[in-house]
């Protein structure tokens, strides 16, 4: 399947996940949980990519909605190459989404999700504003 992306997404970062043996299922494909696991991959290492990693004591993103289609099945062996973009930049918030193909069947998406980002205060448990390092990434 071919994904088209609307024109308001920002492609941000790509990367390639190896598919492990253990990732696949009784079913013999990669089990669906193991998907959303790769969306977390992704964004974590963008985020790390840019110099603003999770900080438990400080700020950071927490995902407050996520969601995952699967368009064909991923098997092991092989290679998932990510990519991920955003859109709809807000006060403390943005959307991420993600496209996962296998890096020997390029052109064709295996899997396509997203997110809904919120930046957070750690201590205080309630959003803060991105802070200007975090959104010179997303315009």
């Amino acid at each position: 399947m071919k994904l088209e992306l609307p024109e308001h997404k920002k492609r941000v970062f790509s990367m390639t996940i190896p598919i492990r043996w253990g990732d696949m299922d009784g079913m013999n494909h990669v089990n669906n949980t193991i998907y959303f696991r790769y969306l977390e991959i992704i964004r974590i290492e963008w985020m790390r990519s840019i110099g603003c990693p999770p900080d438990p004591d400080g700020e950071g993103p927490v995902i407050v909605n996520a969601f995952c289609n699967f368009y064909k099945q991923l098997e092991y062996p092989g290679d998932v190459i990510a990519t991920m973009y955003v859109s709809d930049v807000g006060r403390s918030s943005f959307e991420s989404w993600c496209t996962l193909m296998r890096s020997d069947d390029p052109g064709t998406v295996y899997a396509a999700g997203g997110a809904t980002t919120v930046w957070v205060n750690f201590p205080q448990q309630k959003s803060a504003p991105l802070p200007d390092r975090v959104r010179a990434h997303l315009a």
